[in-house]
């Protein structure tokens, strides 16, 4: 049996090819356990999809490794230095994050090589680097020329050091980024490899969704863990693309809703939003991504009065352990879910998805206690969640009126509507198994891996084909002889100092147009990175998942509670039965 899973931080969801879906208590203290329990409820499994939140925890709470950054000599405190700016330009206590590598713990190696990656100056010996889980190696220019990489690994190696190189992980010019996206590989891939080494054992073969929403195996994604900072919300979007699109909504934004944090994602013609680059914790990750916009608003977001005397909400969260109030777990402090219980959303008689019957009177006592109405609570995470909405809209030019809104997660089909109303959105798509969408999206997944080379000089088309072919071959060695390939481009105007993917059917005028509204028709273009994608199709497609047969639908206010997530449906709006078993709701005024 082929099953997915989506490991969350309130719960951990699973979707089989036959359609069950199960959903269990996340278990924060080992994530594992959580995939076993679901896993043991339907049997047998042959091939497990996951989709983790490990290496993202880890990196949030600094549980990594003790790591060294070996790097061309002078260039120790590129982590430190980094573009310069400041995090916020007149908040004078704002700090960036801490490097992840301390200072007593950079080293510089002698070598160089020139900006076309010619050796200049012959390579030294790395220095003694003292006691340290790994090493994460980034010399300047190894993304046009590894040699001197490959000879510091071999140095590194016979030491029995586990060692991360910039050219294997990010082959990219920008320096900063690099360094910091292979020191953040080093500083991850022990926590990960241990974790999802426990995993091999569940499943005759075990894949791993990574940030731009392609599977890896196992063993590939344990060494490589950068790529895994966005993986669970990356099988979602996907999903409700899919879905968005047979409703004939291709144009729309993906709302998803957990009991810890919200995700959305803008998606144009059925295709959501690449991002070459993502910051995370705010540390810059050059690694292909889906650009999906994440804040601390959920379910389990706990309510309270701050300093100055308003109401806040999030992004301090019950998570799984003890939950909201109302769960009966041991929480005592008010969240969003206890205030949609209260709101009657929530049906204080029917067993809640994962959890069971909730405890109203432990909901408003929580309330009381903090001194918050339910009211308000609500109020206040519907605005943190229409200002995530607009950061992927209105802020990039996007107009959200001409859009759809898919609602997913446990929560986000509670929410929803109050969304679409503050924006202006066409309609509401509600997938089916909306609770467990993710999961979904995971096991639907197509095995892919992405991969850029910076693009040294400028050259003859036939130079450059020479080169993508190269890539191509490297893709297909990772993914398969008969992996279906898509090229892409990064270039921008001479003299511009940020670049555009541009991919296949598409000119860089059109892009730059639609990305920031206008041309320079008279400015030469440079192309600095090639792309390659290579796919093979998941064995299910996310449509062709068994039908959901017993939706309700109807005028509002009604609350439509389903087997793994809960909808409300306000006044004003009507739920109807649309493409592919989903729910389509639209305002009747």
């Amino acid at each position: 049996m082929l099953v997915g899973v989506d490991t969350g931080g309130t719960f951990t969801d699973l979707v089989s090819a036959d359609g069950v879906a199960v959903k269990v208590p996340s278990t924060p203290d080992d994530p594992g356990r959580a995939i076993r329990d679901a896993v043991e409820r339907v049997g047998d499994v042959s091939r497990l999809h996951h989709g983790t939140t490990v290496a993202t925890n880890a990196l949030l709470e600094r549980r990594g490794a003790v790591v060294a950054l070996v790097t061309t000599e002078g260039q120790e405190d590129v982590l430190e230095i980094a573009r310069q700016d400041r995090p916020s330009l007149y908040d004078v206590f704002a700090d960036r994050p801490e490097p992840l590598v301390p200072r007593h713990l950079r080293f510089g190696v002698a070598g160089r090589l020139d900006a076309t990656g010619r050796e200049i100056v012959p390579l030294g010996d790395v220095p003694s680097l003292g006691h340290v889980d790994a090493v994460a190696v980034c010399l300047l220019h190894a993304d046009l020329n590894d040699a001197h990489e490959r000879a510091v690994a071999d140095q590194l190696r016979e030491r029995g050091l586990d060692v991360t190189l910039s050219s294997a992980v990010s082959p990219e010019f920008r320096e900063y980024e690099r360094a910091v996206t292979t020191t953040l590989n080093a500083y991850l891939r022990p926590v990960c490899r241990d974790y999802l080494a426990g995993l091999a054992a569940l499943a005759n073969e075990v894949f791993v969704l990574s940030s731009a929403g392609g599977l890896m195996p196992v063993h590939d994604a344990a060494e490589l863990p950068a790529a895994l900072l966005l993986s669970g919300p990356a099988g979602g979007v996907r999903a409700a693309a899919a879905i968005a699109a047979a409703n004939g909504m291709a144009d729309c934004v993906t709302f998803d809703m957990g009991g810890t944090s919200t995700d959305v994602c803008l998606v144009r013609g059925g295709v959501p939003e690449p991002a070459p680059a993502r910051v995370v914790a705010g540390l810059p990750v050059r690694l292909p991504s889906l650009d999906v916009h994440t804040i601390g608003a959920g379910g389990g977001s706990i309510a309270g009065i701050d300093a100055g005397g308003a109401l806040a909400v999030g992004p301090r969260s019950a998570g799984a352990v003890p939950g909201p109030a109302c769960y009966g777990r041991g929480g005592t402090e008010p969240t969003v879910t206890d205030a949609d219980l209260l709101l009657a959303r929530i049906p204080a008689d029917a067993p809640f998805p994962g959890v069971g019957v909730l405890d109203r009177a432990a909901a408003r006592n929580a309330c009381e206690q903090a001194g918050v109405e339910p009211e308000g609570i609500v109020a206040v995470a519907d605005a943190h969640m229409t200002g995530a909405i607009r950061r992927v809209t209105v802020e990039r030019g996007v107009d959200p009126r001409g859009l759809a809104l898919v609602a997913f997660g446990g929560a986000g089909p509670l929410h929803a509507c109050a969304l679409a109303d503050a924006l202006g959105m066409a309609a509401v798509i509600i997938p089916p198994r909306a609770g467990v969408l993710s999961a979904a999206g995971v096991l639907a997944a197509p095995v892919a891996r992405e991969l850029v080379r910076t693009w040294p000089t400028p050259s003859s088309t036939e130079g450059m084909r020479a080169f993508h072919e190269e890539i191509v071959a490297e893709a297909r060695q990772l993914v398969g002889a008969n992996a279906f390939i898509e090229l892409a481009v990064d270039c921008r105007y001479v003299g511009q100092s940020h670049e555009l993917t541009v991919a296949g059917g598409e000119g860089f005028d059109d892009v730059h147009r639609r990305v920031n509204g206008h041309v320079r028709a008279d400015h030469a273009e440079e192309v600095v990175a090639l792309r390659v994608r290579a796919s093979l199709a998941s064995p299910v497609d996310v449509l062709d998942l068994p039908p959901v047969l017993s939706r309700d639908a109807g005028a509002g206010p009604m609350v439509i509670a389903e087997a793994d997530c809960t909808i409300w449906v306000p006044d004003g709006w009507r739920a109807a039965m649309g493409e592919a078993g989903a729910l389509v709701l639209r305002r009747t005024t």
